[in-house]
C-alpha cells in the first residue's frame, strides 16, 4: 500500500495504539515488498582528550540508493540508533534490518565506547561478566589494550538493592588508564556520534532521525541540538534528557565516575519482575521458581553481549558526577583554570538540553512507552517528561504515544506480532517522517 499524504503537516500522533492496531500496522508493514540491502560494520579511530579510541558502526543501506525514501522536507531519511544498556549494535539489528528491508531507509548503528569484542570478528565477549577468580568482564577502548586486575578494585553495593539487588562494579584506580578512560569516554562518545553522523548523512542530502533504546536515550536527546541537519527523535522505551530520567525514577545515581557496572542476571530480573506483576497482578509471585528458571536462561542467552555500563552518570543526570570525571580529565591533560571550566559545563550540558539564544532548538520528538515497561510508565510522561519538555525556552514538539501492549524489551514477540513491536512501530516512524511531522516545530 503506497503512502499517501497530500498536506505537509497533516500527520498527528495518535495517543494510544491498540493491541488490535499495533497488529494491522506489523501487518501492513511485513507485507511490503523486500528491499536488496547490505550490512558492513566499520571501525574507525578517534582521538578524544589527548586518547584514541576504537569505535564501531554498522551501516545498512539498500543496494540500490535510489530505494532510499526522501522525508517530507525532501531529503534523504537517515536513522541514527544506540542501542540500550546492556549491548552492542546486534541489539538493535531486527530493528535496523526492518527499516532498510522494508523502508529503503539508511541506518546506522552505533556500539558505545568500550562495548566491542574487538578481538573476534564475532564481537561475541567469553565466559561470564565475573570470572571464577574474581576478576571481571571490562571494556575493550582501543584495540590491543586491555584493562588489567591491578587497575581497579570490585566494589559490592547495596544503596540501591530493592532496585538493582547487589550491585558489582570495577572501580578504576587512580593513576591508571582506566581511571583516564573513565573521566574522558563521555567526549569521546560525542565525538563518535558526530563521527558518524558527518561521514554517513551529509548535510544537505540526509536529514537524520535518532533512536536510542533506553540507555541510548539520553545520548541521542543530547545530539539533537548539536548537528545541523538533525530532523528529529523516533523513540520507543528510550530515555529522556539524563535530568528529565533522574526526576523520573526518583534516584539520584551514587556511583562516582570511576565505576563500570557489571550486569548479571539481576539485571534481567529486575525488568522480569515488574513486567510480570504488571501482566498478571501479585498471583505472578506465586511461581517465582518458574520466574527465576526463565531469568537464569534468558541471561544465559545474553551473556556474549557486554553486559556492563559506565554511562549512568549521565543516564541519570548526575551534574556532580559528571563534574568529577571533567575534572579529572582535565588534570590529566594539565588544562588551565578557564579550560577545566569549559569542559565541566561541556560535561555537566550532556545531562540536558542545550540553553540561550544562540543554540539550536530542540527538534521534534516522538516517544512510544509499552504498557509493562517498568520505568516508563504513563503517570511518569504524563507528571514528569512531558511538562519538562513543555517548561524548555521554546518548548519543542513532544508527542508521547501509550502502546496497549508490549514491555522494555519490544522486540519480544506477543499475540499477533511474531516480530514484536518492531514492524509496528517502523510503521509509525514512517508515517510520521513521511507526513511532516517533523517538518515544523
Amino acid at each position: 500500500m503506497p503512502d499517501d499524504y497530500t498536506t505537509t503537516g497533516s500527520w498527528q500522533a495518535p495517543e494510544t495504539l491498540s493491541h488490535e492496531a499495533l497488529i494491522a500496522a506489523s501487518d501492513e508493514l511485513l507485507g511490503r515488498p523486500d528491499i536488496a540491502f547490505s550490512e558492513k560494520e566499520h571501525i574507525f579511530r578517534i582521538n578524544s582528550l589527548g586518547l584514541d579510541w576504537d569505535m564501531g558502526v554498522m551501516v545498512y543501506e539498500p543496494d540500490d540508493k535510489a530505494k532510499i525514501p526522501a522525508g517530507a522536507n525532501g531529503r534523504k531519511v537517515g536513522l541514527f540508533l544506540l542501542h540500550g544498556g546492556a549491548g552492542d549494535y546486534r541489539s538493535m539489528q531486527r530493528l535496523a534490518r526492518m527499516l532498510v528491508g522494508k523502508l529503503g531507509y539508511k541506518v546506522t548503528s552505533m556500539t558505545y565506547p568500550g562495548r566491542l569484542f574487538l578481538p573476534d570478528p564475532s564481537r561475541n565477549w567469553p565466559g561470564d561478566t565475573v570470572n571464577p577468580d574474581g576478576t571481571v568482564r571490562t571494556p575493550i577502548w582501543l584495540d590491543g589494550e586491555i584493562i588489567s586486575p591491578d587497575e581497579y578494585e570490585i566494589v559490592h553495593d547495596t544503596s540501591l538493592r530493592a532496585r538493582y539487588g547487589t550491585r558489582i562494579a570495577a572501580r578504576a584506580k587512580p593513576g591508571s588508564r582506566f581511571h583516564d578512560r573513565m573521566a574522558a569516554w563521555p567526549a569521546a562518545f560525542e565525538e563518535a556520534m558526530k563521527t558518524i553522523c558527518r561521514d554517513h548523512f551529509p548535510d544537505g542530502e540526509y536529514s537524520i532521525y535518532l533512536h536510542g533504546h533506553s540507555t541510548g536515550g539520553p545520548f541521542v536527546h543530547m545530539l539533537c541540538q548539536r548537528i545541523d541537519n538533525i530532523a528529529g527523535v523516533v523513540g520507543i522505551e528510550n530515555s529522556p534528557f539524563g535530568y528529565m530520567y533522574q526526576k523520573m525514577v526518583g534516584i539520584e545515581w551514587p556511583d562516582p565516575f570511576t565505576d563500570v557496572v557489571i550486569r548479571t542476571w539481576r539485571d534481567i530480573a529486575r525488568y522480569k519482575g515488574a513486567e510480570v506483576r504488571s501482566q498478571e497482578g501479585d498471583a505472578a509471585l506465586m511461581r517465582l521458581p518458574w520466574l527465576m528458571e526463565d531469568v537464569f536462561e534468558s541471561w544465559q542467552k545474553g551473556v556474549h553481549l557486554p553486559q556492563f555500563k559506565a554511562e549512568y552518570p549521565l543516564h541519570y543526570g548526575n551534574l556532580t558526577t559528571m563534574a568529577d570525571a571533567a575534572k579529572a580529565a582535565a588534570a590529566r591533560l594539565k588544562m588551565n583554570a578557564d579550560e577545566t571550566e569549559a569542559l565541566v559545563a561541556q560535561y555537566r550540558g550532556y545531562c540536558h538540553e542545550l540553553r540561550g539564544p544562540d543554540v539550536r532548538r530542540v527538534p521534534p520528538i516522538l516517544l512510544a512507552i509499552c504498557k509493562h515497561s517498568r520505568d516508563h510508565t504513563d503517570k511518569a510522561y504524563r507528571e514528569v517528561v512531558t511538562p519538562l519538555f513543555a517548561a524548555m525556552d521554546p518548548a519543542p514538539k513532544v508527542s508521547v504515544v501509550r502502546l496497549e501492549i508490549g514491555t522494555h524489551g519490544y522486540e519480544k514477540p506477543e499475540e499477533g506480532l511474531p516480530m514484536g513491536l518492531v514492524p509496528s512501530i517502523a510503521k509509525m516512524w514512517h508515517d510520521a517522517i513521511m507526513g511532516g511531522y517533523y517538518v515544523a516545530n
